[in-house]
């Protein structure tokens, strides 16, 4: 038991530790358990032997995750992703396959090892990639959706490779009797002198036996998520006890990952298919709380031990070759996504960002690498080479998004690139972005009778104002060509909605060098957002916290003493007197100079604070004479 627990605070202090110092440095958290991985292991010996047996049991965290996949699946989404889905995610997992079997092939391997291995590096890692695209804000960029669309096939892709893999080593997995029947092999030599018998419900069946089993177990993963779930969770509801929605959350995957190891298919598969079924029910979200943490700390440990496990004896004696190998998986990735991207028009930033981001391996090839070697489908040998490999390739990514910076940086403004609905509308009143303030004006104006056009550049908002009834256009509503084709010439108003304050300043601007006689109502961030919104010809500058404010106010006036009237009318004082104001200080505001170091500003504003308060006490004496 001491053991036990002396075990358990290694590998925990560890992930405590090298974690989120990863993440300070916007390495990502797989890089950090990786690191922490290489320390308690090859450099401090902390861990030795046991790393292999917890790696067996840690590899459930990637059953959950793909459960977690299956709930987040949207159908619709899908199918409005399709093109990028199939063309872009489909495309890239061939060719990346086709061209590093090859590679395989060239160096000896015979062609199963071979495809193995390039199914294996051909994945891209979801975690690094995703996290280091919100960080940077590069998630709504064109560049960045097709980014989200190749690692969600490559994620979705992995159900059937995993499903596909034993099949590279059947002759060694199953044998046909002469009756016809599929015999699998009962005992399994674990190569350490022990055995462990197989259980199997279609051990000695016919080949129409096993097809006709495995295909009623999918069926059951169904049947049940569709119609039991419902009836079990409100049995659960009722014991009023938090933690069996988790062990019922726990006993859905488990079970379904042991029905599917009865039938011979793999566990990912059937937590996959499960996932799904249960997307649009009204517990997923309970069950995406409940699994997180046991998903995020499973597949935390296993990074770690595959950290622990790699071989550094081998990494020092055969350095080039395998850092030349990381290399080429690399570059030979990264040249298959720069066609790809020029195929379907990725141009600039967005062309050179999806080939960049997703060049190197992933963790799912941890995984598959793992798998195939229990499989038997490659040696333990070409695995630990593997291993190494993705590892050092997950290793450069960083370095790979400081290269695309640096492209960024000397490359012109890309936001001209970016797809587009074709605008087939035209009304009095666009508005541009309609997140939680644009949605209001547009419900307000719409219900007052008069049409509006919506633009907005995020594909996801977009749709989900479509599924709730509200027609919108996907575009960069900065771009010129995108303000014609929505009827610019023509509108009278232009409500300036932009979450981007840049985006926001800039559509300001070329709104009114097309239209000088155009109304902008232009929604602002804070004061100095506000100037620059004036200066750059906003009519109508809506400070996003005023108003809101402004009425809290009013209510803690209404609690501590003031009637409803008194209240409001220091309500208006203020809102009139900050209105005088904020025109005043704008001609006074310098861009670059903070308000602090302004001493005109800084002088203008105590004057402007003084006449408020004045204005106060005029009102409390005429109160009081009243």
């Amino acid at each position: 038991m001491e053991g036990f627990f002396y075990q358990a605070s290694i590998y925990l202090a560890a992930a405590v530790i090298a974690v989120p110092i990863a993440a300070r440095l916007g390495l990502g958290s797989v890089l950090g358990y990786l690191a922490a991985g290489i320390v308690i292991g090859p450099v401090l010996g902390l861990v030795g032997a046991e790393t292999k047996d917890l790696q067996h049991f840690a590899e459930f965290g990637v059953v959950m995750m793909l459960f977690l996949i299956g709930l987040e699946l949207e159908p619709r989404a899908l199918w409005d992703m399709r093109h990028r889905l199939l063309g872009l995610g489909g495309m890239q997992v061939v060719l990346s396959t086709a061209a590093l079997m090859g590679v395989a092939m060239a160096y000896g391997q015979p062609w199963g090892t071979a495809l193995a291995i390039a199914l294996s590096l051909s994945l891209s890692s979801t975690a690094i990639v995703l996290q280091t695209l919100s960080e940077k804000g590069l998630m709504q960029t064109n560049g960045g959706r097709s980014v989200f669309s190749v690692l969600l096939t490559q994620d979705i892709a992995v159900i059937p490779i995993l499903a596909f893999l034993p099949l590279l080593a059947v002759t060694v997995l199953a044998q046909v009797s002469p009756d016809g029947s599929i015999h699998r092999l009962a005992v399994e030599d674990h190569g350490d002198g022990h055995h462990a018998a197989a259980m199997s419900l279609v051990e000695g069946l016919p080949a129409w036996g096993v097809t006709a089993v495995t295909i009623g177990a999918v069926a059951a993963v169904i049947f049940v998520g569709v119609f039991l779930t419902r009836p079990v969770f409100r049995f659960i509801h009722a014991a009023h006890l938090r933690e069996m929605y988790t062990a019922l959350a726990l006993l859905i995957v488990v079970g379904i990952s042991f029905l599917m190891t009865l039938v011979g298919l793999s566990p990912a598969l059937g937590a996959f298919i499960a996932g799904v079924v249960l997307a649009s029910s009204e517990f997923r979200h309970e069950l995406e709380s409940d699994l997180n943490p046991f998903k995020g700390l499973l597949l935390g440990l296993f990074f770690i031990t595959v950290g622990a496990g790699i071989n550094f004896a081998l990494l020092f004696s055969n350095a080039p070759a395998i850092i030349s190998m990381a290399l080429l998986v690399i570059l030979l990735k990264g040249l298959i996504l720069w066609v790809l991207g020029r195929a379907f028009k990725l141009k600039g930033r967005d062309h050179w960002l999806f080939a960049l981001s997703l060049a190197q391996a992933g963790e799912f090839g941890f995984v598959l690498v793992g798998f195939s070697a229990s499989q038997s489908v490659i040696s333990p040998g070409v695995a630990d080479t593997l291993l190494l490999v993705i590892a050092l390739s997950m290793l450069i990514t960083p370095l790979l998004f400081i290269l695309y910076e640096m492209i960024s940086r000397s490359m012109k403004d890309t936001a001209t690139d970016h797809e587009a609905d074709e605008i087939d509308e035209e009304g009095p009143v666009i508005i541009a972005g309609i997140g939680r303030f644009g949605q209001i004006v547009n419900r307000l104006v719409q219900a007052s009778g008069f049409k509006t056009v919506v633009l907005d550049h995020n594909m996801e908002t977009i749709q989900l104002m479509r599924r709730f009834g509200f027609k919108g256009f996907l575009g960069d509503p900065t771009r010129p060509d995108i303000l014609h084709a929505a009827g610019l010439d023509q509108a009278r108003v232009l409500v300036v909605a932009l979450d981007d304050k840049a985006a926001a300043i800039r559509l300001v601007e070329v709104a009114r060098k097309i239209r000088p006689d155009l109304h902008i109502v232009a929604r602002a961030y804070d004061r100095s957002h506000t100037y620059r919104l004036y200066q750059a010809g906003a009519n109508d500058i809506v400070r996003e916290m005023f108003d809101s404010s402004l009425r809290a106010g009013r209510y803690v006036l209404e609690n501590i003493g003031l009637s409803e009237f008194e209240a409001a009318e220091a309500e208006k004082v203020f809102y009139h007197h900050d209105r005088e104001a904020v025109k005043e200080l704008a001609a006074l505001w310098r861009p670059g100079v903070s308000a602090a170091d302004n001493e005109a500003y800084v002088a203008r504003a105590k004057e402007l604070q003084k006449d408020l308060e004045t204005a106060f006490l005029a009102q409390t004496d005429e109160r009081k004479k009243a």
